[in-house]
């Protein structure tokens, strides 16, 4: 392994509060019959299905993904409310230390990417909150396909002219990022915010937030060079 170079990042859920947004977002329709956890883990079971299937622009993944959560659950979307996630994705905003830990990654000489499930527009409107711009970023409709099909981590290596001996990933979903990076030889920092159990992969190292981030990079470059 070479000295680390890039950071690359998901971002929905890692950088911004994903779970927050949704939860906002379909909450008010359930009237207080679930609480945010419940309906967010309810909707990542519900997306991971609809993304399943042929690629389709993300806009339509969190309206059909939504839409069948709803009216699962007993409260449909009404009438001309069925664009309320993907509506909602410009405001969600981003966890508190996430700001500070990418300047520092920054401030540190090191390039960000971000490599996300999503549409080039709707994390245009993300990317303005998180108070640092990436040096690159890699969206499902640039990929036609969605994690954790490799296609990002594909793109990567081609515009970066980076792979795993010069980058860490770094995500908090252990389907969609730790797993798929891990077998291209990525090293990765699982983000952790639950504490749920981490079975089926090891990353290279598991921290409840970004806070440490930047030392824990420091450290893992370091690592390799001394390798």
């Amino acid at each position: 392994m070479g000295p680390v170079e890039w950071v690359t990042f998901d971002c929905y859920g890692t950088l911004i509060d994903w779970e927050g947004g949704v939860a906002d977002a379909l909450g008010p329709f359930l009237g207080g019959a679930l609480d945010r956890g419940t309906v967010a883990a309810r909707y990542i079971a519900a997306e991971a299905e609809v993304e399943h299937g042929a690629y389709r622009p993300y806009r339509e993944v969190l309206t059909e993904a939504s839409g069948r959560l709803m009216r699962h659950l007993g409260h449909p979307l009404p009438p001309g409310r069925e664009d309320v996630l993907p509506e909602s994705l410009p405001q969600w905003r981003p966890f508190p230390e996430v700001p500070d830990a990418l300047r520092r990654l920054r401030d540190g000489g090191l390039r960000i990417a971000i490599l996300s499930n999503v549409d080039r527009d709707l994390i245009q409107a993300s990317v303005r909150q998180l108070g640092v711009t990436p040096d690159l970023v890699i969206t499902a409709e640039e990929c036609g396909s969605y994690k954790p099909a490799p296609a990002h981590w594909e793109m990567f290596g081609t515009r970066a002219q980076a792979g795993p001996d010069r980058a860490i990933h770094v995500g908090a979903s252990l389907y969609h990022d730790m797993i798929p990076a891990g077998r291209l030889g990525y090293r990765t920092v699982f983000i952790n915010r639950h504490g749920e159990p981490v079975a089926g992969v090891r990353p290279t190292r598991v921290l409840a937030d970004l806070a440490l981030l930047p030392q824990t990079i420091g450290e893992l470059g370091a690592k390799s060079m001394a390798g």
